[in-house]
């Protein structure tokens, strides 16, 4: 997908787009299959960097604070790299493949250009979404510094209001 396809991010109040991606344990994990419960999207550049590392534990130890919600962590990289990653991270959620950085596009978060200089073209933004059981997006958040972390006190916020 070129950057040209970039989508932009959708906002509060509107549908999600549905999609299907494999996980960690490649299985397929689609959105609309998990409407008992809201559902966190959490895209993050990349398994083993620093930030990333730091942001996917920070959600794993207040896990409990996102009340039931289907919280998964979603990545270009392959289903084999980020088995590996949350095996060595002890990480208690899934964690998507989005390889050809489809969906990331979707979500309006793929960086529209290489931002490492390393000619990567399919990198995801750090992003964080909360999508109710009725499919519609609750709270949206897309970052263009991958250094930054998304307001996990407002996700968590979003979340318990949706579950009372």
């Amino acid at each position: 997908m070129d950057s040209s396809s970039q989508s932009s991010a959708p906002t509060v109040g509107s549908r999600a787009p549905d999609f299907v991606l494999y996980t960690d344990e490649q299985t397929p994990w689609r959105l609309s299959d998990h409407t008992d419960e809201p559902v966190v999207l959490l895209f993050f550049p990349g398994a083993f960097t620093s930030v990333c590392t730091s942001e996917m534990n920070a959600v794993n130890q207040e896990l409990d604070a996102y009340h039931g919600a289907h919280v998964v962590g979603i990545s270009t990289d392959s289903p084999f790299v980020l088995s590996e990653f949350r095996s060595v991270e002890q990480l208690d959620f899934p964690l998507l493949s989005d390889h050809d950085a489809v969906v990331s596009a979707q979500y309006g978060s793929k960086y529209a250009e290489d931002f490492t200089s390393m000619e990567l073209d399919r990198i995801a933004k750090r992003s964080a979404f909360v999508v109710d059981g009725k499919g519609i997006v609750q709270y949206a958040e897309v970052l263009d510094n991958a250094g930054q972390q998304p307001d996990f006190d407002a996700v968590k916020e979003t979340v318990q209001s949706l579950t009372g």
